[in-house]
């Protein structure tokens, strides 16, 4: 009897620390995607994280945007963060498994066209040039700078950017070559922007790009290159001037998060979300981003309170939308 009354309690023991296990497990939330978006969603994780006091565990892949989709269109994260907005086919395959999303930006990113420091002869690129260096056509046939611009020097270019599952290689391409996904093939790619940043840093003739936070973490390791967007215009500087102005052509972009309603059930990712919105402005600017007005931020809260399903973008990686024009659809949905 003593044994029974001793097995019996140990099982409830165990029930109840398995119960307590399962608790404090369902206490996560699941993100992934972006590398760009990640340096803003990080932050916010980790603030959050403190204020409630690691009662709740937030997780941040970064899988790419296209990787981030996958996963949340199969139900396995809670929020995508994305680099550009969501793709039709994206949009279907979620659609497919009968999984929703609320589409919320949360900053402009500056998509930055870096060098070495050590790269003399390069002062500014047009967009044209870009093209030539990452057109399909230029694969095996465009592999030295003089080849670009008799002015420059006949010298290999080391080419380092997005890998095909980043929403950066998307709207990269989709900006300079002219169609999403269209790249020469020939070139060191990654869905880490770390590894670029050390590649372009180690190779005198290497050029690449990726989001702003990456650039201004590494100023002492690389330059950024001044873009011009058209013959007759001046050359512009990546900065929060530049795209509050709107004058960082066609490499300026809103970036975003992507929620799943009913994920928004749970206690933890709600809370997650609104404190997300509340310190996104103080946050993103912390990261080296360009904050929202104020007012996109409350909009924002406001689509997630309605549970506002949906995007204000065709399923296309669109180029050249302002701040002003953003704020403008949003308001409308």
């Amino acid at each position: 009897m003593f044994k029974q009354s001793k097995l019996v309690s140990a099982l409830a023991v165990a029930g109840v620390a398995f119960f307590g296990a399962q608790a404090a497990h369902a206490q996560v939330v699941k993100i992934d995607g972006s590398s760009t978006v990640y340096p803003i969603t990080e932050a916010v994780a980790e603030e959050f994280q403190k204020a409630k006091k690691n009662a709740v565990k937030v997780t941040v892949g970064i899988s790419g945007t296209g990787g981030g989709f996958k996963k949340f269109c199969r139900g396995e994260t809670d929020i995508a963060n994305a680099s550009r907005p969501i793709l039709k086919k994206e949009m279907e395959a979620c659609k497919e498994a009968g999984i929703e999303y609320i589409e919320l930006p949360v900053a402009f990113d500056a998509l930055t066209v870096v060098m070495n420091p050590k790269n003399s002869f390069l002062k500014e690129i047009t967009v044209e040039q870009l093209k030539a260096m990452w057109e399909p056509a230029a694969q095996g046939k465009i592999t030295k700078w003089n080849q670009v611009n008799p002015a420059w020097p006949d010298a290999p270019i080391k080419l380092f950017g997005a890998g095909a599952d980043s929403g950066t290689f998307d709207y990269f391409t989709e900006a300079i070559v002219g169609k999403a996904k269209s790249s020469r093939g020939d070139y060191t790619a990654s869905e880490d922007d770390n590894v670029l940043v050390q590649g372009v840093s180690r190779d005198v003739n290497a050029i690449g790009y990726f989001g702003y936070a990456y650039y201004a973490e590494n100023k002492a390791k690389l330059k950024a290159v001044p873009i011009v967007e058209k013959t007759g215009k001046p050359a512009v500087l990546p900065s929060e001037e530049s795209v509050l102005k709107g004058s960082y052509q066609p490499l300026s972009r809103p970036i975003f998060i992507y929620i799943n309603p009913k994920s928004l059930d749970k206690p933890e990712v709600k809370e997650f979300v609104e404190f997300y919105m509340k310190n996104a402005s103080k946050l993103t600017q912390e990261v080296k981003y360009v904050p929202l007005p104020a007012k996109a931020y409350t909009v924002n809260m406001e689509h997630v309170d309605k549970r506002k399903k949906g995007t204000v973008f065709g399923g296309t990686a669109e180029v050249g939308i302002t701040i002003e024009e953003l704020q403008k659809r949003e308001a409308k949905i």
